[in-house]
């Protein structure tokens, strides 16, 4: 099982804070694929480039490879003033 968490407005349009999949994935990005399909607004909160993601609180590319056991966060890229 993965873990996949969400925040910030990634969270907000997704309407959740976490969610755990199963499967065989390969990347982060074959996740960010799948859970984009979902109905609602979930295609707008994992637009790719416009996203970024950690996997086990580290940040990754979407490329990174994945494993069963694995936390994968995305959120939106941080910018400060």
């Amino acid at each position: 099982m993965i873990t996949v968490l969400f925040f910030a407005q990634t969270k907000e349009l997704v309407g959740t804070d976490k969610l755990e999949l199963t499967g065989d994935y390969a990347t982060a990005e074959q996740i960010r694929e799948e859970l984009s399909k979902k109905e609602g607004k979930w295609d707008l909160a994992l637009e790719k480039g416009k996203l970024l993601v950690a996997i086990n609180q580290t940040i990754s590319s979407l490329d990174s490879a994945v494993a069963d056991g694995d936390e994968i966060a995305f959120f939106p890229p941080v910018t400060g003033g």
